[in-house]
């Protein structure tokens, strides 16, 4: 279990936030316990994927890609591939995502998770996205699109908080970014 022991100490550490929340760790860390290959496509059951929620230089917009294969706006990531540093995992699907070079993090805890199921498509039976997101800033607003988007967009994280077009993991990520920024507003 030593190369899911990094993992498993973020997600110790993460304080949850909501009952919803709690539900996603708890999966997440039995996932991990209970399966060697947790950060591999191979895994049928389902596999670790690193997400970058990925904040403009105005603190105020995020970076959403409107993902090929799935068909709405999503933060960007995607899978570990066997990778086990998925803060590492993340960063680089968001620098490959956002043709971005200038993202970083000040903070390498977990910023949220999710668990959520992706319907078949094509020969990939219907699987389990384990989904540990960490908090990026970018240097830059000039991005290019990758091809595993239709369209990547700047918007803004009030837009997506209160906007209903955009999934609830979405808006749930926008208010903890909201709180966050308040909170830090507010803290000598």
């Amino acid at each position: 279990m030593p190369h899911r022991n990094k993992l498993l100490d973020l997600l110790n550490k993460y304080k949850t936030c909501s009952v919803e929340d709690e539900t996603a760790k708890s999966k997440i860390v039995d996932f991990v316990k209970n399966n060697k290959n947790c950060f591999s496509r191979e895994n049928l059951e389902g596999h670790i994927t690193g997400s970058a929620w990925l904040v403009g230089p105005d603190k105020t917009s995020v970076l959403l890609t409107h993902h090929k294969k799935i068909g709405r706006w999503l933060q960007l990531g995607g899978h570990a591939d066997g990778e086990t540093d998925i803060l590492e995992v993340a960063q680089k699907e968001a620098l490959e995502e956002s043709g971005i070079n200038s993202i970083y993090t000040d903070k390498k805890d977990i910023f949220d998770l999710d668990v959520h199921l992706i319907e078949q498509h094509k020969e990939v039976l219907p699987h389990y996205h384990y989904d540990v997101k960490f908090l990026f800033y970018a240097g830059d607003f000039k991005y290019k699109i990758s091809t595993e988007s239709n369209a990547l967009k700047w918007v803004d994280i009030l837009e997506v908080k209160n906007d209903l077009t955009y999934c609830n993991n979405l808006r749930k990520m926008a208010d903890k970014y909201l709180n966050l920024l308040k909170y830090k507003m507010l803290s000598p």
